[in-house]
């Protein structure tokens, strides 16, 4: 009987150590980064904002992680982005539910690329709304890849209780389809892929880039943005509006040598 009791005890002082592990309690500190999965983490910006941080495969550049944004207020949330692939989206969206407490009822990708939307079909399969700019609706119809339900032509605002995602075109870049998500509130930008991190020496992947346009739409950024203070990249450390005017630079440098 008292092994039985023993048994007992400890199969519940196991459950409230998974319970409470940093994995499944989230993360509660500014700055705090918590695993998800092996390939997943996530890290809390600020009270209402979250960075997945998911990483993939990607011949020739070997194993690339890519950011995109959690929001969240009074129990719901949108998913700027998604991670890579649908098994991670699946993973990400259980954690949001049963983490966060929060239901997610927006999805928006930046740009057609799969480190932006590869997981779109996991958030089609649960029935969330996606919105995408109608050039990335375009090109996903053309690739073959599941698409966006509905699109925006220049401007688009989704509001989740104090927050506001405006999401803006702004001209091409990385791709030619690729978007700024401004949160006014905390005074974030996303600008997904179309801004580099502050260790990049050059623009990267241009194989679907319009480079010559890229430093005029950096600008036109500028000028759109000038109050943000935390500008998140796709890949690499978020920052500040620096990162605007390095890819403004790096991007200058690549359209000029042309």
């Amino acid at each position: 009987m008292l092994s039985v009791r023993v048994k007992g005890f400890c199969l519940l002082l196991a459950l409230l150590v998974f319970c409470w592990s940093p994995s499944w309690a989230g993360a509660r500190e500014i700055g705090e980064s918590v695993r998800v999965a092996a390939d997943m983490e996530v890290v809390r910006l600020s009270e209402r904002v979250y960075m997945h941080v998911s990483r993939y495969e990607m011949p020739p550049f070997g194993l690339v992680s890519a950011n995109g944004l959690i929001l969240v207020d009074k129990g719901e949330a949108f998913l700027l982005d998604t991670p890579w692939t649908v098994a991670q989206t699946e993973v990400l969206l259980d954690w949001i539910e049963n983490v966060l407490r929060a239901r997610v009822t927006a999805c928006v990708p930046n740009h057609w690329h799969k480190d932006a939307m590869g997981g779109l079909a996991a958030v089609q399969r649960r029935g969330i709304p996606s919105y995408a700019y109608e050039e990335t609706i375009a090109i996903a119809g053309q690739k073959g890849l599941p698409r966006p339900e509905h699109g925006f032509a220049d401007t688009l605002t989704l509001k989740l209780h104090a927050l506001e995602a405006r999401c803006v075109y702004l001209g091409g870049g990385h791709s030619t389809d690729g978007i700024f998500i401004w949160i006014p509130a905390e005074k974030l930008l996303f600008p997904g892929c179309m801004v580099k991190d502050g260790q990049a020496t050059n623009l990267g992947n241009t194989e679907d880039a319009d480079v010559r346009a890229w430093p005029v739409t950096m600008d036109k950024a500028l000028a759109a943005f000038p109050e943000a203070r935390i500008v998140v990249p796709g890949h690499g450390r978020p920052a500040g509006p620096e990162l605007l005017r390095h890819t403004r630079d790096l991007a200058a440098g690549s359209a000029g040598a042309r």
